[in-house]
């Protein structure tokens, strides 16, 4: 059977997110803020565990990193994904004690049991498929996928998923499908497929849940986080509604709603969206009141508070590279964030002092300047730099003189439609018309 978009076996070897391997990581970040227990109670599943394992690899902090670490080993346990459990153990190395290393006997243990239960789905698979009923094979499938997502080999559990498709007899069972393959690939790093499998759902006869229509939203927005493309991301967390709460663990929290889609905003909206989507937004404002850091640079961004906003934002930064899907859009989003905010602030004036506006920006004027270089040179701000007198000078356009051409474009334009008017009037009137009688004759 052909399976649609099957996942190449190096990325189920990757296992995108943090779960396993060795990459080669950049500098460590320090986040003293973070309360690594609190964080990772707030999701279930792999993505606490991609989620502690990248903090144990990102933090500089080593009381912190060892206790993401010793949190994923006691979770892992409780489960039954033995690579996983090697490659925590591997990165332990010792320093937790010999309770926290390579437990040979729980590893063969789970592997024992894990043949025996895949040669038992297996077989009762075939008894299905062999009898052709239909909903006992679809139930096989996604009991096989679910035993290869909890084994960790995510590859073989998205080619199961995959396969429930052909014997979906209603439109739960495609929603339930979508949703499976959407997990996974996930976690894969497949933000094509989530995207393709969200449009799959949404388009089902039936009208979804509101918690299975809020799920979907967050997964788009997070695929469109992925592909950089900041406003469909915004767009898609700003609707995501209360009925998400903390049904969407295994991918998502509440407060990561708040803190993607507010970063996204901030980018990418203007000053009209991120009043009337944003803070206007009572269902996003619910999401925003979990995270009042966010809340607050927010509403300052909006009222034009940009000393204080960016106060904030460098505040959260330390937390916000220890985010396993954000780290990477961090300083894009940041970079772009004050570059609105610097085009604001220019705007109502004529001319602007460079010393003033770097005190408002907590910057200094040399840095301030080449900043607003780079955005004139772009073409994002219309002014020029008086570099002696530290004045950065508007270039508004002449309103007085473009209505007067305005105003004569118009005129032009009404005196000869009024002549091509009269001629045709006069052309008809005098009978000077040729019609299609007459030219056939000729």
């Amino acid at each position: 059977m052909d399976v649609e978009g099957e996942v190449p076996a190096a990325a189920a070897a990757a296992v995108a997110n943090g779960l396993g391997g060795e990459e080669a990581s950049p500098a460590p970040f320090s986040a003293e803020q973070l309360d690594v227990e609190a964080y990772a109670a707030q999701y279930s599943g792999r993505t606490r565990l991609a989620r502690l394992i990248f903090i144990a690899e990102r933090c500089g902090i080593e009381a912190m990193r060892l206790d993401a670490l010793r949190m994923a080993y006691d979770e892992i346990k409780r489960g039954e994904d033995t690579q996983l459990h090697r490659d925590v153990a591997l990165k332990i190395n010792g320093r937790l004690g010999t309770r926290y290393g390579l437990d040979q006997s729980w590893v063969d243990t789970v592997s024992r049991r894990a043949v025996q239960r895949k040669e038992k789905l297996e077989n009762e698979l075939n008894g299905y498929r062999t009898n052709l009923i239909k909903e006992s094979i679809r139930m096989g499938y996604s009991d096989i996928g679910d035993f290869f997502y909890a084994h960790g080999q995510l590859s073989d559990a998205f080619k199961s998923y995959i396969r429930t498709r052909d014997y979906c007899t209603s439109s739960k069972h495609i929603v339930q499908m979508c949703m499976n393959v959407i997990l996974v690939s996930i976690e894969l790093g497949q933000f094509a497929h989530v995207l393709n499998y969200v449009s799959k759902a949404e388009q089902t006869p039936d009208s979804p849940d509101p918690i299975i229509v809020a799920k979907l939203r967050a997964a788009a927005g997070l695929a469109y986080l992925e592909t950089k493309k900041y406003k469909l991301s915004a767009r898609k967390f700003v609707e995501i509604g209360p009925e998400l709460g903390n049904n969407y663990s295994e991918v998502i929290a509440p407060q990561d709603v708040a803190v993607y889609g507010a970063l996204c905003a901030l980018a990418s909206f203007d000053r009209s969206d991120l009043k009337s989507k944003v803070i206007d937004n009572i269902n996003f404002r619910n999401f925003l009141e979990l995270v009042p850091e966010v809340r607050e640079l927010v509403n300052d961004f909006y009222a034009s508070r940009y000393g204080s906003c960016l106060g904030h934002l460098e505040k959260l930064k330390p937390n916000l590279l220890l985010d396993v899907h954000l780290h990477e859009h961090v300083e894009t989003l940041y970079m772009d964030i004050r570059h609105k905010a610097i085009i604001q602030y220019t705007i109502p004036f004529i001319s602007v002092d460079l010393n003033t506006m770097a005190a408002a920006f907590k910057t200094s004027v040399s840095m301030l300047e080449k900043e607003l270089a780079a955005l004139i040179t772009e073409n994002k701000i219309q002014a020029r730099i008086d570099s002696h007198n530290k004045i950065l000078y508007a270039r508004h356009a002449d309103q007085r003189n473009t209505t007067f051409q305005r105003v004569l474009q118009t005129g032009n334009e009404f005196e000869r439609d009024v002549k091509s008017m009269l001629l045709r009037a006069n052309l008809i009137k005098h009978d000077y018309n040729q019609r299609t009688g007459q030219r056939k004759m000729m």
